[in-house]
């Protein structure tokens, strides 16, 4: 990463959070915090020390899930920092630019993981903080949130493939430097879901469960129940639903 870009793992790994959530630090004064994590005291601390001689702090958050979100009103108690995004004090538009000493990010409005998700361009670096949209390992993230859901993500997939970025920082796993090859692997492998689960309802696999177990075999409860979920959101999608 180009400093003063900083980012801090926190110590939450687990089979949705891959190693944890990365909290990422733009600048140094105006600092940005993308994504302040789980509320776990050390990792608080950690960011905290970061940005904790800054006079401008703002912290940003991608979506309102515990794993991004939870420290923020933590943190911004210790640094005095406002909070945008879903579930902060203060809303973010699309396109609202946020200034940063390593430059402006621009917050772009990438429905599909969550109802509200955002992630941060940052021309300066020709990077974007892609939050839970893209994982930095694997082919695929979680969406079955809502109605609606697959239909957003392809469009927002869409969206950032157009930014031309040369460089994405997920909130999971490591940086990507090939965006384009894993934009398109990751749309790839959701319309290789979306057909295994029209061709499940061909062959008369019937209900959510049915068409879970014969696309995703085999899962642990908590995954499987999110398997359902994204069963359902493709079902939404392949009945035109919006």
């Amino acid at each position: 990463m180009v400093p003063p870009v900083k980012s801090f793992l926190a110590p939450n790994p687990g089979p949705i959070t891959l190693e944890g959530t990365r909290t990422y630090v733009v600048g140094e004064d105006p600092a940005a915090v993308i994504d302040p994590g789980p509320r776990i005291e050390s990792h608080i601390s950690a960011v905290a020390g970061a940005v904790g001689r800054a006079a401008e702090v703002v912290i940003l958050l991608t979506h309102a899930h515990d794993d991004h979100a939870a420290a923020a009103a933590r943190l911004a108690h210790r640094t005095g920092a406002s909070v945008h995004g879903p579930g902060g004090d203060h809303d973010l538009t699309d396109g609202q630019v946020i200034r940063t000493s390593l430059g402006d990010l621009a917050a772009i409005s990438t429905p599909g993981h969550a109802r509200r998700h955002f992630c941060f361009h940052h021309p300066a670096t020709a990077s974007i903080f892609v939050g839970d949209l893209i994982l930095g390992d694997g082919d695929t993230t979680w969406i079955g949130e809502y109605a609606g859901a697959v239909a957003d993500y392809l469009r927002s997939l869409d969206r950032l493939a157009a930014l031309g970025a040369r460089r994405l920082h997920p909130a999971h796993g490591p940086a990507i430097h090939d965006p384009a090859g894993t934009i398109a692997r990751f749309r790839a492998h959701r319309l290789k879901r979306i057909e295994q689960v029209r061709r499940a309802l061909a062959d008369g696999h019937a209900g959510t469960p049915a068409i879970a177990r014969h696309v995703y075999g085999p899962l642990p409860s908590k995954i499987r129940t999110m398997a359902e979920a994204s069963v359902d959101a493709i079902l939404d999608y392949l009945s035109g639903a919006e």
